[in-house]
């Protein structure tokens, strides 16, 4: 399942020049580093005026999952027996690897 989208309002000043103001970001932004709108110097997080989760579209979900059901055999399908054993060897040779 996907991560939701959490936002946020935030406000942000320039380390550099006098630029302030309001912005909307995803909540994982680092408070220091997005650059200025006016010098492209790192800003600063100064305040959170609010926050929300952005719903994942629906359509969008549902087509994503028409293309998955769909992919996998699709594939499959398309491969050769020669090609498919090949996979197979290099899938278990990377299991076996890691042990």
């Amino acid at each position: 399942m996907a991560k939701a989208n959490r936002f946020i309002e935030a406000e942000r000043k320039c380390l550099v020049c006098e630029w302030a103001g309001t912005v909307h970001e995803s909540d994982d932004t680092p408070e220091i580093g997005t650059p200025c709108v006016t010098c492209h110097a790192p800003t600063e997080r100064t305040a959170i005026r609010r926050s929300w989760v952005r719903p994942p579209n629906a359509n969008a979900s549902a087509l994503a999952r028409l293309g998955a059901a769909k992919g996998g055999r699709a594939r499959a399908d398309a491969l050769t027996p020669r090609r498919r054993q090949e996979i197979a060897r290099a899938a278990a040779l990377a299991r076996w690897k890691r042990r």
